[in-house]
């Protein structure tokens, strides 16, 4: 079996892991494994922005109140306060990178404002800020000497040292890959490997996710051992476009933040019923608040309405969204924008520090898949893409100057494959597929309760079976993999929300609607032979 060595193994390929990997081909040999192309992550549908403080009349006191505030009081303040103070040097990086931010005619940066902000300080590119920083990076990437990019290769499983029979402390080598243009499986062997692998939004229904954003670095920590944190907190974004050939398209919370409010069929405004804030409120009660409307009216969505700003203005700071809302019929100038709720961001994850640490030696997680404390039980809208790009730099000052390195090269052995023959049944992929996902939308989602929480519980510890049994009966290929890897984010995301008898962000269940007193997270690690 071919064995590639590296000083840090990247997987992932958005903002957390092609700023990660900057920062870090610095220091040595640099891999990094993306499972698609290197665009194909939700970086790249970034909408909005990127949080940092810049205006005189803001301050990160103020920004790490308004994380707060929407985290419900669970994020760890001492953690926001650290990621909102370095979030400039980020910025900075990025400029150095290519990316042209938007400015104000006569000079200064043109902030925007989003939901749960109390202060303009959102940089952004126009409306599509996550894509221009992608591309950004990307260029960026393929130029650095010492960094060795792999599209459309898959993560198996992490190499853990225990497994392969090395005595000593339980830490990660590696990882087994899948090289899915040749099918050939070999091992990258590095004594830093770095998860960057995004969310798992894919374990709903409904999302605005891309369909890479199966929980692989989630399932693949899970395996190994690692502490996951607080997977119970999914956030759903509020606005997502509403029409039968819109496919994952978000109506940025920008949107709102110039000025858009949300109304019914009938141009009702709605949300001051269910917060002062109105429209501004931050994206958990702004969803439940639209899910809530549309069950006690039986519609079929909600609607934005910016239609007062005029065509001028909308078609200067939202030309992507509205040439995309345009292409359905839909200008935003004369008529009511449909939306609807969808799985959007994964506030848990695998517990780790702003640097990257996690509870197994040799491996860091950064970006969505980790857990740092930042976003609490709700994400702060914009935050997210501040997050990466300051705990990569943040990593990298860990693992750089003093990285983890092998006294002597483990000795990885081969991929074994066992009985395991090609498979002849992959219906049953894509049914099992399926299923998770409908279940998780209709038992897990925006309002929870005891009984349904109970429900999937069962489904899916049988359904976890099944793909287990699956697993090791065909040879791995990449839709057996994301299966194995939704599943056991799924199982952990119903385990942790049967953990918490309170509601709190964007965890609401009818069974316990009130927020408890005390505050905690909920952690869960599993026993590693």
């Amino acid at each position: 079996m071919k064995i590639v060595d590296a000083d840090y193994f990247v997987v992932g390929s958005g903002m957390a892991g092609l700023m990660s990997a900057l920062h870090l081909g610095a220091y040595g040999k640099v891999v990094l494994v993306t499972k698609g192309r290197m665009q194909d992550c939700n970086t790249n549908f970034a909408q909005g922005g990127i949080c940092c403080v810049m205006d005189e009349r803001d301050s990160f006191d103020k920004h790490a109140r308004d994380t707060m505030i929407a985290g419900a009081w669970l994020g760890n303040s001492k953690v926001v306060h650290e990621i909102c103070e370095h979030a400039p040097e980020g910025i900075q990086d990025l400029i150095d990178c290519g990316v042209k931010f938007n400015r104000k005619q006569g000079g200064g940066w043109d902030l925007t404002r989003e939901g749960g902000h109390s202060a303009r300080r959102i940089f952004h590119a126009g409306d599509i800020t996550g894509e221009k920083c992608e591309q950004a990076l990307i260029r960026t990437v393929r130029k650095h000497p010492e960094i060795d990019c792999r599209e459309e290769t898959i993560v198996i499983d992490l190499i853990m040292s225990n497994r392969i029979g090395i005595e000593g402390e339980h830490r990660c080598l590696g990882a087994y890959v899948l090289d899915k243009r040749s099918n050939e499986i070999y091992a990258v062997r590095s004594p830093n490997t770095i998860l960057a692998t995004g969310g798992c939004g894919k374990v709903y229904l409904y999302t605005c996710n891309p369909d890479t954003a199966t929980g692989d670095g989630i399932a693949l920590a899970w395996r190994a051992g690692a502490k996951i944190e607080n997977m119970e907190f999914i956030q759903f974004h509020p606005t997502c476009l509403y029409h039968p050939q819109a496919k994952r398209f978000l109506i940025s919370e920008a949107v709102r933040g110039e000025g858009a409010v949300l109304v019914d069929g009938k141009g009702r405004e709605f949300m001051h019923k269910y917060d002062p804030r109105g429209s501004l409120a931050p994206r958990d009660i702004v969803a439940r608040s639209i899910d809530s409307e549309m069950k006690r009216t039986g519609a079929d969505c909600m609607y934005l309405d910016i239609r007062k700003k005029g065509k001028k203005y909308l078609t200067g700071r939202f030309p992507n969204i509205y040439a995309k809302c345009l292409s359905f019929g839909i200008d935003m100038a004369k008529d009511l924008i449909p939306v609807v709720p969808a799985a959007h961001y994964t506030c848990g994850g695998i517990k780790a520090t702003t640097a990257g640490e996690t509870s197994i030696r040799g491996l860091s997680a950064v970006g969505e898949c980790a857990s740092t404390g930042l976003h609490g039980a709700n994400r702060l809208a914009s935050n997210s893409l501040m997050e990466a790009m300051v705990c990569a730099r943040l990593t990298a000052a860990r693992l750089g100057p003093h990285p983890e390195r092998f006294a002597a090269k483990p000795k990885i052995p081969a991929w074994r494959i066992g009985n395991a023959v090609p498979e002849d049944e992959a219906v049953l992929v894509s049914h099992m597929w399926d299923e998770i996902r409908r279940l998780m939308w209709d038992y897990v989602g925006i309002v929870r309760t005891d009984k349904r929480l109970a429900r999937a519980a069962r489904r899916i510890q049988t359904l976890r079976k099944e793909i287990h049994d699956y697993y090791f009966k065909y040879l791995v290929t990449p839709d057996t993999l994301e299966l194995r890897n939704l599943a056991v984010c799924a199982e952990l995301i119903v385990k942790s929300a049967r953990k918490r008898h309170e509601s709190r962000g964007l965890h609401y269940t009818l069974d316990y609607p009130r927020e408890s007193k005390k505050k905690c997270q909920t952690i869960f690690s599993r026993s590693v032979i």
